[in-house]
């Protein structure tokens, strides 16, 4: 087995595109609906999640494999893609949340290499190329439970898809004695995981104010599946516009595996900053 122990990283996801909805700032902040006419809210925002996870990779039949220790290897955002967009019909409604990373690095001369449970020599260094294409999507269909001035809140169903493509790079250089590299000194690696899971929850936000401008969003699901356990939560503070809403939250979406398996955990939280645009 080849494993990342304990990505740890800043993703510069920056501003992104529309179509598909961040959970909490695409709900609405009208406290009335009308049955019949379909009433949509695309969100634009900005999330610089630290990234946290382990991933194994198999190794060669009957090898001890290769551990790598990759929390300073990523150095650049290859391609992103974000998106947000929420739709309601009455009490009944629909939202989609995708998120598409593609990011990389280098690392010369590494010590954060291992075979099996044997560290490299002294007198040996890796050079390490890292390649992660990642892609979040989580759809749900969502009623409206509960409506009035201050209060909007949904209770949601629906599925969640993680999928991600890691691809590791490696060549040793120096003496490396007896220690027996699985493929040899030069070689590259790589899992392509897609793991679906049902997913539960709520969402909503609570209005305060004599005019209801400023508002309190909130979001929480939780699901399993083909992993143990993913759960998901969001909240923060917005403003209310004529034409849609300034929202902030602090975002946390975390996965659990079984110890071994290609992706075996992963969280992203930090801040996010959403601008949501009503139609």
């Amino acid at each position: 087995i080849i494993a990342m122990n304990r990505l740890r990283m800043l993703l510069p996801v920056a501003l992104a595109a529309l179509l598909l909805p961040t959970p909490v700032a695409a709900q609405s902040a009208e406290p009335a609906w009308q049955s019949g006419k379909w009433q949509f809210a695309a969100t634009v925002y900005g999330w610089v999640p630290t990234i946290d996870g382990t991933v194994n990779y198999p190794g060669d039949t009957g090898s001890s494999g290769l551990h790598v220790n990759a929390a300073n290897v990523f150095s650049h955002l290859k391609m992103f893609f974000e998106g947000a967009l929420d739709a309601h019909n009455g009490r009944w409604g629909i939202f989609n949340d995708l998120v598409y990373v593609d990011l990389g690095g280098n690392k010369s001369q590494s010590r954060d290499f291992s075979v099996g449970s044997v560290g490299l020599p002294s007198t040996a260094t890796a050079d390490l190329n890292l390649d992660i294409k990642s892609l979040i999507w989580t759809v749900a269909g969502e009623y409206r439970v509960a409506t009035d001035p201050a209060w909007t809140v949904d209770v949601l169903g629906g599925a969640r898809l993680l999928g991600m493509k890691p691809t590791l790079g490696y060549s040793i250089t120096g003496e490396i004695g007896s220690v027996a590299i699985p493929g040899g000194r030069n070689g590259s690696k790589q899992v392509n995981e897609h793991l679906w899971d049902g997913i539960v929850g709520i969402k909503g936000q609570y209005a305060f104010g004599d005019d209801h401008k400023w508002f309190a969003p909130f979001y929480f699901d939780v699901g399993t599946g083909q992993t143990q356990l993913t759960w998901q939560g969001a909240a923060g503070v917005g403003y209310a516009f004529s034409w849609g809403e300034v929202v902030a939250v602090y975002r946390y979406l975390d996965y659990k595996n079984k110890s071994g398996k290609p992706i075996e955990d992963m969280t992203m939280k930090n801040p996010q900053l959403g601008v949501t645009l009503r139609f």
